[in-house]
């Protein structure tokens, strides 16, 4: 997919969620803006606070613990997590399973740091946005990562995605594949920008620890085990050398 060619933006917008799979990063990688849409409503059980990774026992949560106001109206910038030493836990976690991955040594350094710089976070989306840019910035990914909160928002989930890709100056808005069931893009259409659906089939399967192979893991189980080769693995991340 790439760019959008001729000059044109493209804008993903997108809930932000804890140190999330590749594909979110491809996402980010195919986009010239990528908003973080965090004043919608927190919720449970999702992707929001917790992901999942690879270890000898199968496929796990690695889950921030998280205060939850009322049950329909917290919005994700309000949330507040409750576990205190939950960044050295979650590193000691990820340090015991993937401590044989050919490139843990490679990566370890610097994952170690994002976590310890992100002891002093007390809201999610702080600690959401933090792995995120960290992620990127391994990853080689230059774009423009910005938040809802920094635009005005229309109510209606397809008019507040549409006033904020008409306020970025998008010409185009890249979507998960999810959103073709509430998406109406005749408005979209309208308003003279174009509707792209992101596609995540035929990803290649990378040496990993602990078979089977399972796509749907977090981005770090890529960079521990393919190291600076990770790029190759994915679709619009470029890839150097």
């Amino acid at each position: 997919m790439g760019k959008a060619p001729g000059g044109r933006k493209r804008v993903a917008i997108v809930q932000s969620n804890y140190i999330p799979w590749k594909g979110y990063f491809d996402m980010i990688a195919a986009c010239d803006e990528f908003i973080l849409l965090d004043d919608v409503q927190y919720t449970r059980r999702d992707w929001r606070n917790r992901n999942r990774l690879k270890t000898p026992h199968g496929v796990q949560w690695i889950t921030i613990a998280v205060e939850v106001k009322g049950k329909y109206h917290q919005r994700i910038r309000d949330v507040v997590v409750s576990e205190p030493d939950w960044a050295v836990n979650h590193w000691r976690l990820l340090a015991q399973n993937y401590s044989k991955a050919p490139h843990f040594r490679d990566v370890a350094a610097e994952a170690q740091r994002w976590y310890e710089s992100a002891v002093g976070l007390t809201r999610l989306t702080e600690i959401n946005e933090h792995f995120i840019r960290a992620v990127c910035g391994a990853l080689g990914i230059a774009t423009t990562i910005t938040r809802s909160s920094d635009y005005k928002l229309d109510e209606g989930k397809t008019e507040r995605l549409l006033s904020l890709c008409v306020q970025t100056g998008a010409a185009a808005y890249l979507s998960g594949p999810a959103a073709r069931d509430y998406l109406d893009v005749a408005q979209f259409e309208a308003s003279g920008i174009s509707v792209e659906w992101m596609n995540y089939d035929g990803y290649r399967e990378y040496p990993q620890l602990f078979p089977p192979f399972e796509h749907g893991v977090t981005v770090l189980d890529l960079l521990f085990n393919a190291g600076p080769a990770a790029p190759r693995f994915m679709k619009h991340v470029e890839v150097h050398g």
